[in-house]
């Protein structure tokens, strides 16, 4: 049997009205929108799918293409998810997102059913000065929570961090954050697109209408305690050949590493798919000494599990994402 080939995929594209042009200028994204506030890079959700780009089957929308070729190219320890586990997006900041949270997998079964979102921050880029909250200052009360909410202070309470480029945030279900003006970040997360939404600063889209709040769901999901996670990678920096790397963070869902690589050789096994998002830089992907497909800043692929041995050349940033 074939082994099927690596894709190259097209982000899907946001317009949301906090976003800048960042990743259309820097990042090769492309829009009819007048702004690109995320661009769904590795996406099966039908809110916003990539796009097959690579190939034969170029023009295929992601999802489309998964259910050609089988669930078992995402691997053996994706056989625990009902579904394609992961969603991974590139974010740019220009004014400050909305204070929320994001609900687990059991309260979402218990109230209609799909699924939570744990996520991982990784900051790209920041202007200086840049913060976001993360979580709360200290520990408070469900009743001085929905007081606060009410009276349009809770920003009183919460966690204001300075951000830099290359931290790490590791948004568990239940962690009330926001991410502030001025920061361009990477997102891997589960694989939804629920939010709750608990403060908006009084804000109206272009229809001159506010966006809706889900308070009742944030004051039962939130955590009301100051988050223990530090913000940096959980890794130390590992030189090995061709390349260095760095764990950015590891769970249940996901597992991420910063690549810079120069040449490096790489094994999607069994167990799991590999996406390759490169941030900095441009590349091909090789096949035993055979080119398949370059790939540059802003470009997402998808090397489907049990591939084997593939190379990356050039000189390149990466985040690389398994399951």
């Amino acid at each position: 049997m074939d082994r099927i080939n690596p894709v190259k995929l097209k982000g899907a594209c946001k317009d949301y009205l906090w976003g800048g042009n960042r990743l259309r200028t820097e990042y090769h994204q492309q829009s009819e929108a007048p702004k690109i506030a995320e661009t769904w890079l590795l996406s099966s959700h039908p809110d916003g799918p990539s796009t097959v780009v690579s190939g034969k089957d170029a023009g295929t929308p992601f999802p489309e293409w998964l259910g050609q070729q089988g669930r078992g190219i995402l691997g053996t320890d994706c056989e625990k998810f009902p579904y394609f586990p992961l969603l991974i997006k590139l974010i740019d900041a220009k004014k400050k997102l909305s204070i929320q949270v994001h609900p687990d997998d059991a309260y979402v079964r218990a109230h209609g059913g799909g699924y939570g979102k744990t996520e991982m921050w990784y900051v790209v880029d920041c202007e200086p000065g840049a913060s976001l909250y993360y979580g709360f200052d200290h520990k408070i009360s469900k009743d001085e929570f929905r007081k606060r909410i009410a009276d349009n202070t809770l920003e009183q309470v919460l966690n204001r961090v300075p951000v830099h480029a290359g931290d790490v945030f590791f948004i568990e279900a239940g962690t009330l954050h926001a991410i502030g003006a001025g920061i361009l970040i990477a997102e891997i997360q589960q694989n939804s697109n629920l939010t709750y939404r608990i403060y908006d600063y009084g804000r109206v889209d272009t229809n001159g209408k506010t966006r809706p709040l889900h308070i009742a769901q944030a004051l039962d999901v939130t955590r009301l305690e100051r988050p223990t996670r530090p913000t940096r990678p959980q890794g130390g920096p590992e030189s090995l050949d061709g390349f260095s790397r760095r764990l950015l963070a590891s769970c249940d869902i996901f597992t991420v590493y910063e690549m810079k690589i120069r040449e490096a050789a790489l094994r999607a096994d069994e167990k799991s798919f590999h996406s390759l998002i490169c941030l900095d830089g441009d590349a091909l992907l090789l096949d035993r000494g055979k080119p398949l497909f370059a790939f540059r800043k802003g470009d997402s692929v998808f090397v489907p599990a049990g591939y084997g041995d593939y190379v990356v050349k050039g000189d390149c940033r990466v985040l690389h994402t398994t399951v």
